[in-house]
């Protein structure tokens, strides 16, 4: 796979009229903090979380991942504690985290030129933490997070709210993704799809 430094994104030759963004792993380099988290907060039960796995759950409501873990191998993880847990753990990391140059880049480019939004699974605080860390907060007309929708991806929910939000026909919208999860909720929103490079 690619490296995200190295890869430069390619835009569509089609003219979209808005671009909405993932988050962790698209505008910012998350996710081996995120994953450094989930295994602090789970603790005995981090090898029943590989980081594959962690990957293709890239963009699942965090509550979500606690409740997939469960059902996979018949745990009773408290979902609500360990979520706490987790994003505390992250929240004690997240000075450490760095833009993704390539695509904060495009989003620069467009701010004010073209409605913008990011559609995350996380959780507000964490979503917002981020992206301001980073300095980029300012550059999107909403954002959408865990509690603005119901089903999170691969459902195209954050993606259609995202869209509503921003007055612009799903179809019309350019998304920018890094986890398969997240392409799969893309199209099932019927939105294009740039899919940014795991950093392997």
């Amino acid at each position: 796979m690619q490296n995200k430094t190295a890869w430069r994104p390619t835009l569509p030759e089609k003219e979209f009229d808005a671009f909405i963004f993932d988050c962790d792993g698209t505008l910012a380099d998350t996710m081996p903090i995120h994953y450094r988290a989930w295994c602090h907060a789970l603790g005995e039960h981090a090898a029943l979380f590989p980081e594959p796995m962690f990957n293709d759950l890239g963009g699942v409501p965090t509550c979500r991942v606690v409740e997939i873990l469960n059902e996979k191998h018949n745990l009773q993880l408290p979902v609500d504690a360990l979520v706490a847990q987790k994003e505390a753990v992250f929240q004690t990391l997240s000075a450490t985290v760095v833009p993704i140059d390539p695509v904060v880049d495009i989003a620069r480019r467009f701010h004010k030129t073209k409605p913008m939004a990011v559609a995350s699974g996380g959780h507000r605080h964490i979503v917002m933490r981020t992206l301001m860390s980073i300095g980029i907060v300012e550059l999107f007309d909403t954002i959408v997070c865990s509690e603005d929708y119901s089903r999170g991806k691969p459902a195209p929910d954050p993606f259609l709210e995202a869209a509503r939000r921003l007055g612009v026909e799903p179809s019309r919208c350019l998304v920018f993704e890094d986890s398969v999860t997240g392409l799969a909720a893309a199209q099932a929103a019927g939105m294009d799809c740039i899919l940014v490079p795991l950093e392997r």
